[in-house]
Protein backbone atom coordinates (compact mmCIF):
# COMPACT_ATOMS: atom_id res chain seq x y z
CA UNK A 1 0.00 0.00 0.00
CA UNK A 2 1.52 3.43 -1.02
CA UNK A 3 1.59 5.76 1.79
CA UNK A 4 2.12 9.69 0.70
CA UNK A 5 2.50 12.48 3.14
CA UNK A 6 2.36 16.22 1.51
CA UNK A 7 4.13 19.22 3.19
CA UNK A 8 5.08 22.63 2.22
CA UNK A 9 1.39 24.26 2.45
CA UNK A 10 0.90 27.70 5.19
CA UNK A 11 -0.45 31.06 5.01
CA UNK A 12 1.04 33.50 2.08
CA UNK A 13 0.10 36.95 0.39
CA UNK A 14 -1.94 37.19 -2.81
CA UNK A 15 1.13 37.06 -5.54
CA UNK A 16 3.52 35.03 -3.65
CA UNK A 17 4.78 31.27 -3.98
CA UNK A 18 4.85 28.35 -2.31
CA UNK A 19 6.30 24.56 -3.29
CA UNK A 20 4.14 21.59 -1.87
CA UNK A 21 5.91 18.56 -1.50
CA UNK A 22 4.45 14.75 -1.43
CA UNK A 23 6.89 11.74 -0.53
CA UNK A 24 5.87 7.92 -1.00
CA UNK A 25 6.70 5.16 0.13
CA UNK A 26 6.54 3.56 -3.08
CA UNK A 27 8.48 3.87 -6.08
CA UNK A 28 6.91 7.38 -8.13
CA UNK A 29 9.03 6.06 -11.35
CA UNK A 30 6.98 3.34 -11.75
CA UNK A 31 3.57 5.25 -11.37
CA UNK A 32 1.66 5.44 -14.16
CA UNK A 33 -0.21 8.88 -12.77
CA UNK A 34 0.18 10.96 -9.76
CA UNK A 35 -1.59 14.18 -8.92
CA UNK A 36 -2.57 17.11 -7.02
CA UNK A 37 -5.90 17.90 -5.84
CA UNK A 38 -7.58 20.85 -4.02
CA UNK A 39 -10.36 21.05 -1.54
CA UNK A 40 -11.68 24.77 -1.03
CA UNK A 41 -13.86 25.34 1.79
CA UNK A 42 -17.17 24.10 1.35
CA UNK A 43 -16.78 23.29 -1.86
CA UNK A 44 -16.17 19.79 -3.57
CA UNK A 45 -12.00 18.16 -4.38
CA UNK A 46 -10.95 18.70 -7.36
CA UNK A 47 -7.99 17.49 -9.68
CA UNK A 48 -5.36 20.17 -10.84
CA UNK A 49 -2.62 19.19 -11.89
CA UNK A 50 -1.36 15.54 -12.79
CA UNK A 51 1.75 14.02 -14.39
CA UNK A 52 2.45 10.58 -15.72
CA UNK A 53 4.91 8.18 -16.16
CA UNK A 54 7.37 9.55 -18.75
CA UNK A 55 6.97 13.53 -17.34
CA UNK A 56 3.96 14.58 -19.52
CA UNK A 57 1.59 16.87 -17.77
CA UNK A 58 -1.93 18.16 -17.70
CA UNK A 59 -3.62 20.91 -15.64
CA UNK A 60 -6.66 22.64 -14.84
CA UNK A 61 -7.60 25.96 -16.65
CA UNK A 62 -7.29 27.95 -12.99
CA UNK A 63 -4.29 27.23 -12.35
CA UNK A 64 -2.48 26.89 -15.76
CA UNK A 65 0.51 28.98 -16.29
CA UNK A 66 1.08 29.53 -12.56
CA UNK A 67 1.16 26.16 -11.15
CA UNK A 68 4.05 22.97 -12.00
CA UNK A 69 3.63 19.54 -11.53
CA UNK A 70 6.97 17.84 -11.26
CA UNK A 71 8.70 14.82 -9.54
CA UNK A 72 11.70 13.09 -8.65
CA UNK A 73 12.43 9.82 -8.98
CA UNK A 74 15.39 9.26 -7.18
CA UNK A 75 13.94 11.01 -4.11
CA UNK A 76 10.33 9.35 -4.53
CA UNK A 77 8.32 12.78 -4.30
CA UNK A 78 6.09 15.13 -6.26
CA UNK A 79 6.24 18.55 -6.07
CA UNK A 80 3.54 21.26 -6.98
CA UNK A 81 5.05 24.72 -7.56
CA UNK A 82 2.11 27.76 -7.14
CA UNK A 83 3.31 31.06 -8.22
CA UNK A 84 1.52 34.18 -8.35
CA UNK A 85 -1.08 32.79 -5.93
CA UNK A 86 -4.62 34.36 -5.29
CA UNK A 87 -7.05 34.27 -2.76
CA UNK A 88 -9.01 31.32 -4.72
CA UNK A 89 -6.38 29.23 -4.35
CA UNK A 90 -6.97 28.85 -0.39
CA UNK A 91 -7.71 25.26 -0.29
CA UNK A 92 -6.64 21.73 1.70
CA UNK A 93 -4.12 19.83 -0.84
CA UNK A 94 -3.37 16.47 -1.46
CA UNK A 95 -1.59 14.15 -3.41
CA UNK A 96 -2.71 11.18 -5.03
CA UNK A 97 -1.36 8.03 -6.88
CA UNK A 98 -2.71 5.89 -9.68
CA UNK A 99 0.01 3.14 -10.04
CA UNK A 100 -1.88 1.88 -12.57
CA UNK A 101 -4.25 4.26 -13.74
CA UNK A 102 -3.74 6.89 -16.64
CA UNK A 103 -4.08 10.50 -16.61
CA UNK A 104 -7.07 12.37 -17.45
CA UNK A 105 -7.04 16.15 -19.56
CA UNK A 106 -7.35 18.38 -16.93
CA UNK A 107 -5.36 17.41 -14.03
CA UNK A 108 -5.98 14.19 -12.36
CA UNK A 109 -5.65 10.07 -13.11
CA UNK A 110 -8.17 7.60 -13.35
CA UNK A 111 -7.42 4.53 -11.03
CA UNK A 112 -6.32 6.63 -7.92
CA UNK A 113 -5.86 4.38 -5.32
CA UNK A 114 -3.73 6.29 -2.26
CA UNK A 115 -3.64 9.73 -0.83
CA UNK A 116 -2.10 11.90 1.61
CA UNK A 117 -3.26 13.48 4.38
CA UNK A 118 -3.51 17.47 2.82
CA UNK A 119 -1.71 20.15 3.44
CA UNK A 120 -3.72 23.50 4.39
CA UNK A 121 -3.12 26.97 1.96
CA UNK A 122 -3.89 30.14 2.97
CA UNK A 123 -3.54 32.84 0.48
CA UNK A 124 -4.67 36.66 1.76
CA UNK A 125 -5.33 39.40 -0.68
Amino acid sequence: QVQLVESGGGSVQAGGSLRLSCAASGYTASFYCMAWFRQPPGKEREGIAAIELHGSTTYTDSVKGRFTISKVNAKNTLYLQMNNLKPEDTAMYYCAAAPFGDMKYGGSCSALDAWGQGTLVTVSS
